[in-house]
């Protein structure tokens, strides 16, 4: 087994200057790109060279969390170095960077507290407690709330943190499928000196119906209704959650609760009533209260009223349903938004209608809805099924135009393509044009082009090459990229270019790497944090 412990940090620190400098297969100078696929802005040309100091300083802090980002690997002596040079405002940039290694992150967070005369931002606290409940390592989240309640920090800061922190936690125990631990963060709230109010509940109730636990938080306000100054706001939410069920009974049962208790109807509360129609299949229903709403209570639909009837048509496949309902909008001047545009964009494709999918782009641009990645990604994914090498990489160029930038699934399914098809000269252009675009790939996406290259005949050679350039930048490469290309380069009797291989993985900053070399040589993997 390969000892991280035994690292020089100084040898560290040079390799990264050199990544730094590496123009071979150029793919980034950023040594955190791994964690954060969008870039800092360039500097411009006013730039001076203390902040340029200062983003390589958070660079190369990046770059160590990454390498040293298991619970065995000595994080604080590799830090060491840094502390003199460590401000609060570049501590709250590392840990937004990598807030995706939310181990190391806490690490590097209780290593610079330490620092004498250091205090983090409150914005520092949030990232590592968002990290940390994303995670699910309510322990650590708990303990942390503890000690922060317990600190020495200025009140106006603790309070700015402590009940976005509990917001957090709301959410995080809810995507985790805990209901009754998020409910229990709530009701812990006076223990650290917070008294939960109705933007706390909204939070909670918001949360749990995100993610499906409608029936929790429909019994936690019928508990909760008659402590806080319930409104239309607090009954929309567990409509729409409701209405996400599929429960139209249910929503319109809400709804007469709302009006019976004097609350004020607006047209949230309508649009939600809506929704849970139509996505019920009561189009008549909806039809009828989209009349009741403005006869009996002289509200005005606005776009979020029609874009109900624009998804329900969309999940029924009707696609000229939901032309019909976009065309009301535009008569009446309303503009839907970039979800209401995806949907029907997504039905086009699925339909392979791509002309209309590009005539609605078009539409979203001159309407002020500016289309996103998941627009060009609809339209992406039939070329790509089609093999239209050319219209993607015309559709590509598109997004550079409309100042789209694409993401890691926009290149995977390109990469993928052109790879499939035997493009592999436009593989590597459109690679080499990511770091232009201000994208730095990730395991998955080298792993797109290792695996595809190790699929075609003569190709080895390269993917051994995107392989040793993946090593150079901290990148651990998944489990099964290892095996594959070990696997074709000995059925190949390349077994000198594995040790190759073998041996830059062992020279790597990165503990993880240094572990994974092991499956290379075909020993049984141990522990590694590969993500």
């Amino acid at each position: 087994m390969l000892h991280c412990a035994s690292l020089s940090v100084g040898l560290m620190a040079v390799r990264m200057l050199v990544s730094r400098t590496r123009t071979r297969l150029v793919v980034s100078s950023t040594p955190c790109h791994l964690l954060s696929s969008q870039p800092d802005p360039p500097p411009s040309p006013t730039t001076s060279s203390s902040a340029l100091a200062a983003s390589d300083v958070v660079n190369d802090l990046c770059r160590v969390l990454s390498d040293f980002r298991a619970p065995h690997h000595d994080l604080d002596a590799a830090l060491h170095p840094f502390a003199a040079l460590l401000t609060p405002a570049l501590a709250e940039h590392v840990l937004k960077r990598c807030s995706r290694l939310p181990g190391a992150a806490h690490r590097f967070f209780l290593w610079s507290a330490a620092l004498p005369g250091f205090c983090h931002s409150p914005a520092s606290h949030l990232v590592v407690i968002e990290s940390l409940a994303a995670a699910r390592q309510f322990p650590l989240v708990w303990s942390f709330l503890s000690e922060l309640r317990d600190s020495g920090l200025r009140r106006s800061d603790a309070d700015e943190i402590r009940p976005k922190a509990f917001w957090l936690l709301f959410r995080s125990y809810s995507g985790a499928c805990l209901p009754a631990d998020a409910v229990r963060a709530f009701k812990r709230m006076p223990d650290f000196r917070l008294q939960p109010d109705l933007e706390d509940l909204h939070q909670l109730l918001f949360s749990l119906c995100r993610n499906g636990l409608v029936e929790q938080a429909q019994s936690f306000f019928d508990q909760s209704k008659h402590q806080f100054p319930i409104n239309q706001k607090t009954y929309s939410i567990i409509m729409g959650g409701w209405a996400a069920a599929g429960s139209s009974k249910k929503a319109l049962d809400l709804f007469d609760e709302m009006l019976q208790r004097g609350c004020v109807v607006d047209a949230v509360a309508y649009n939600t009533l809506i929704m849970a129609f139509c996505r019920g299949g009561e189009i008549d229903e909806a039809h009828r209260r989209l009349q009741e709403m403005q006869r009996d209570h002289g509200l005005k639909p606005d776009a979020a009223t029609y874009s109900a009837f624009i998804r329900a048509s969309c999940e029924a496949k009707d696609v000229h349903s939901a032309m019909r309902v976009l065309d009301t909008m535009k008569r009446r001047d309303l503009s839907p938004n970039v979800f209401t545009y995806n949907a029907i964009i997504k039905l086009l494709c699925e339909e392979e209608k791509i002309v209309e999918a590009y005539e609605l782009l078009d539409e979203m641009l001159y309407r002020g809805a500016k289309p996103d990645a998941w627009s060009y990604n609809a339209i992406l994914a039939v070329h790509c099924k089609l093999h239209e090498v050319n219209k993607a990489l015309r559709l590509l160029a598109r997004m550079d135009k409309d100042s789209c930038s694409p993401d890691r699934h926009t290149y995977n399914m390109l990469l993928k393509m052109l790879i499939g098809v035997g493009r592999i000269d436009r593989a590597m252009a459109v690679w080499d044009g990511m770091e232009k675009r201000g994208f730095y790939p990730s395991a998955s996406t080298y792993a797109v082009m290792i695996h595809g290259l190790c699929k075609k005949k003569g190709k080895v050679e390269e993917a051994c090459q995107y392989f040793e350039v993946m090593v150079d930048e901290g990148i651990p490469p998944y489990l099964s990229t290892c095996e594959l290309l070990r696997d074709k380069l000995l059925q190949l009797g390349l077994r000198e270019r594995v040790g190759v291989l073998v041996e830059k993985m062992q020279r790597s900053t990165s503990c993880t790497i240094q572990e994974l070399s092991s499956t290379m040589v075909g020993r049984k993997r141990i522990e590694c944090d590969v993500k």
